[in-house]
């Protein structure tokens, strides 16, 4: 497989962690992308595996370092992608998988653009949007986890409609209303972009 730079985002519930666990166990050459935050780390959390957790002046020195592919600032806290272990797994063959909102995923997308031919981002990179089957599908699905308040769950609706108005700026969207069907078409898509490469 041609090495490929796969960003996936999706709204909260859409059922994208369960799509990259499936593509992570049945594609041996794909590697998971660890976010840096500036955040504490929860209990049980790793470094290096859940997060790479950095220092406020860490985090903002390898801005200015130009560092980052994306980053955001999110309720005082800085999540961001670096670009140094994307391009190492391009490089020694192999795929990098990276879960991100739409947020960063345009940042990205506005970083591959500027890449000049050739780039292993460039060459690789592919963005897919993952849709819930509606807006009440969604509703459902959130209610039924039982883990959110309903004031939670108003607020993870009303971003998922904002996530799904930029839908569109993706090259595939893959809408998840059966599992396999949608694990499927991933495949599908993953598959014809490593031939096309």
């Amino acid at each position: 497989m041609k090495p490929l730079f796969i960003v996936l985002s999706a709204p909260s519930g859409a059922g994208k962690t369960t799509l990259c666990d499936l593509l992570l166990q049945n594609y041996p050459e794909l590697c998971y992308s660890v976010s840096c935050t500036t955040r504490e780390p929860r209990v049980n959390e790793e470094d290096g595996v859940d997060y790479h957790f950095l220092p406020v002046e860490s985090f903002k020195r390898m801005i200015a370092e130009g560092a980052f592919l994306e980053h955001a600032l999110v309720h005082d806290n800085y999540y961001g992608t670096l670009k140094q272990p994307v391009y190492d797994v391009l490089r020694e063959g192999q795929c990098m998988l990276l879960d991100i909102d739409v947020e960063g995923a345009g940042q990205i997308r506005d970083t591959v653009r500027g890449l000049p031919a050739g780039d292993p981002l460039r060459e690789g990179f592919i963005d897919i949007f993952i849709s819930p089957p509606s807006i009440a599908d969604l509703k459902d699905r959130l209610e039924g986890r039982a883990t959110d308040s309903s004031e939670v769950i108003a607020k993870r609706l009303r971003n998922a409609e904002k996530e799904m108005a930029r839908a569109g700026e993706y090259m595939f969207r893959v809408t998840n209303d059966d599992l396999d069907i949608a694990f499927r078409r991933l495949c599908d898509i993953i598959n014809t972009k490593a031939e096309l490469i």
